[in-house]
């Protein structure tokens, strides 16, 4: 049967829709070419067709940029991450990189389409962040590779790199009697030292790399361990398994270096036939001479739990390089933890050998868990259990990354939600003032009353807009524009808010590029950046900081051009090389903790205290409330404003009132008012307070 197939072709300036539109074209076609082959087989080899949405979705993770090429190292179908990382019109492994960086590539494909899979630990050195790069032979006709892209963090990669065991580290350990390797989660070998080759395959300069790191080992009848090329003729060995990263979470594909551990296997110095007691001693000042050349931060403990011994890198991990290591591991942690850190070392150190790792608060910094691992050694007189400590700050950090995105896109949902409701309100309110402006002219008593509620209305629209436009559900209005012009346009009232004490200057740079910016949007992050540094500056001047200890500063709103040399140093991930126009805000303030510079995009977090933010004039209550009345309310708002007028109403006589109430500078209105009298009773509490007179 023969199938007929239209093509439709799409252009599109937008990498990540060339990008769907490449696995869109994947699926017709190898979906119509699985048709045809189950129509040409016999009804009893009949596959069902495959479900290529599944293959889609599945793909789409944005912790690894994955991509699928054919035979022919054609792009067939990416994921987003790997189109934002090397764009749709790359296919691996003709990427844009470097050429040592190619030619690794190159010979991956090449050893995937041999044998099946391969992979790289680290694709970029030197750089702050690098590439893992697996490839897999994938497909009922094994025509395709899988590739798949995984960051890693500069961290992991100097810990990994400080551990290279082909080098003096391995060479030096060896001649103490201990013999290394690093192994991936699943038991196979990445590295190995000259030692540690030479006893397992007779070959010290054998890599052993890819090969099961057990069957290099055998145990006897007694659980002692030996090298299996040596027999029961050689030495017996004591394992040791540090893990230097965490195990993945489920449901997550590792990554090469994801669960990675660090295998000791310390000699014991001496024949079956020698006693195992002064072997004990040896391996144990063995161990000692190893935790203090690791870069890794490890310790030691006795069964009970008492400290024998830590390594510099470990007093550094829990800030006790000037005081040393406490009695206990117990001590390192917060109250909350000790429990289940002293039950896990205390499991770890008795009965059979096993290991395992544990989240704990450290008392120095309590709100970030870190990662504490945990082995039992035997044979090793007092020592009963190693500890190991991962920083693993970074991960929590993405952790909290991910929640903050995710409550973030059910606020934009709700925002966009709440704002189109109350578009249509508006919308109905303006168009209301529209027909009354119609029938009134400039002079009419309601004519100013209607153009204010329509100037109220479109400001409420703007509102609107933003909400929209923080949810996503409202594109915005980029124009082609120039900076100063924006600058000039907001410049009156950055200079009204900021009041006489702080001053405003202005300087822009020649020959500015032009942006494309939505208006409107850019106003308001000017306004909000000059709002933030007026006050910083009046807070610095409230706590008598220096420079402005009256709350007297300076906020400069500068332009510049940056090149594209300029740009690759900022560091920044997600700004690709390219010139650039830059707004800056500068103020002397008293700047931004350190603490605070990772949530300066959240949109709802700020530093100031609840309830304040609104630099209030006057206290207008009723006396009568639920719950707390006006007296009490005023009492407390005194407490942090004590020369704040008041003015309370009532449809009580004011002698009464003020027989009762014993608040000074209190103003009083009667019950039912008009909004005349309101209004000029207002503009007198107020004039009397500026004044400084009392009632």
């Amino acid at each position: 049967m023969v199938v007929s197939t239209a093509i439709i072709f799409l252009t599109t300036s937008s990498p990540v829709a060339a990008a769907v539109y490449s696995c869109a074209l994947a699926v017709l076609l190898l979906g119509a070419f699985a048709f045809e082959r189950m129509q040409a087989k016999p009804a009893d080899a009949e596959l069902s067709p495959p479900d290529w949405s599944v293959t889609v979705a599945a793909i789409e993770d944005r912790g690894s940029a994955i991509a699928i090429t054919d035979r022919a190292n054609r792009l067939v179908c990416a994921n987003s991450a790997y189109v934002e990382a090397f764009g749709a019109g790359s296919a691996p492994p003709s990427l844009p990189l470097n050429r040592p960086q190619l030619e690794i590539l190159s010979r991956i494909a090449r050893i995937a389409w041999r044998d099946g899979s391969d992979q790289v630990d680290t694709l970029e050195e030197g750089a702050e962040t690098g590439w893992s790069v697996a490839a897999v032979r994938a497909g009922r006709g094994d025509d395709h590779l899988i590739w798949r892209f995984n960051r890693i963090s500069a961290t992991k990669r100097d810990l990994l790199s400080q551990l290279d065991l082909s080098g003096p580290l391995g060479i030096a350990l060896s001649r103490a009697g201990i013999e290394t390797a690093i192994t991936r989660p699943d038991g196979i070998i990445r590295s190995v030292s000259a030692g540690f080759a030479e006893r397992a395959s007779g070959d010290e300069a054998a890599t052993l790399a890819g090969q099961d790191f057990a069957s290099l080992l055998r145990a006897d009848d007694r659980d002692r361990i030996f090298f299996a090329r040596e027999g029961r003729g050689g030495t017996p060995q004591t394992l040791i398994d540090v893990p230097l990263s965490e195990p993945p979470q489920a449901g997550v594909v590792p990554g090469p270096d994801d669960g990675a551990s660090l295998m000791l296997l310390v000699d014991s110095g001496v024949g079956i036939g020698n006693g195992w007691d002064s072997a004990s001693h040896a391996g144990v000042a063995q161990l000692e001479a190893l935790l203090a050349q690791l870069p890794l931060g490890l310790a030691m403990t006795d069964r009970d739990g008492r400290f024998l011994f830590g390594n510099d890198a470990f007093l550094r991990s829990v800030d006790r390089v000037e005081r040393g290591l406490p009695p206990f591991p117990t001590d390192l942690v917060v109250r909350e933890d000790k429990a289940a850190l002293s039950d896990a070392v205390r499991r770890h150190g008795r009965g059979p050998a096993t290991s395992g790792d544990m989240a704990v608060r450290l008392v120095f910094q309590p709100d970030e868990p870190v990662s504490l691992g945990l082995a039992g050694v035997r044979g090793l007189g007092e020592a009963a259990v190693l500890l190991s400590l991962t920083d693993s700050s970074e991960e929590t950090q993405l952790k909290r990354q991910v929640a903050q995105a995710t409550k973030m896109q059910a606020v934009g949902q709700l925002a966009g939600g709440v704002a189109h409701d109350f578009n249509n309100v508006l919308t109905a309110i303006i168009g209301t003032c529209d027909l009354m402006l119609l029938r009134h002219t400039p002079g009419d008593s309601d004519y100013d009353d209607i153009q204010q509620i329509r100037a109220n209305s479109n400001r409420a629209a703007s509102l609107t807009r933003q909400l929209l436009a923080f949810s996503r559900q409202q594109t915005l209005r980029p124009e082609i524009l120039q900076l100063p012009d924006v600058v000039s346009e907001v410049s009156p009232l950055i200079k009204r808010l900021l009041g006489e004490k702080i001053s405003y200057h202005v300087q822009h740079d020649r020959n500015l590029g032009a942006v494309r910016a939505d208006p409107q949007q850019l106003e308001q992050v000017i306004m909000n950046l000059a709002v933030n540094a007026r006050d910083a500056i009046n807070m610095n001047g409230a706590q008598g900081g220096p420079g402005n200890p009256k709350g007297e500063g300076r906020i400069s709103l500068l332009t510049r051009n940056i090149t594209a040399r300029d740009s690759v140093k900022l560091g920044s991930e997600i700004l690709p090389p390219a010139d650039y126009t830059v707004l800056i805000v500068q103020d002397n303030g008293g700047g931004i903790p350190p603490e605070v510079m990772p949530k300066l995009f959240e949109p709802f977090f700020t530093t100031k205290e609840q309830g304040k933010g609104t630099e209030f004039d006057l206290v207008v209550s009723d006396v009568v409330m639920p719950g707390m009345d006006g007296p009490t309310m005023v009492r407390a708002i005194r407490k942090q404003r004590p020369d704040i007028p008041v003015l309370f109403m009532s449809g009580y006589a004011e002698e009464n009132l003020r027989s009762e109430i014993d608040i000074p500078n209190m103003h009083f209105i009667a019950k039912p008012f008009s909004v005349a009298s309101i209004s000029e009773k207002v503009g007198s509490v107020m004039r009397s307070a500026k004044a400084g007179k009392r009632p």
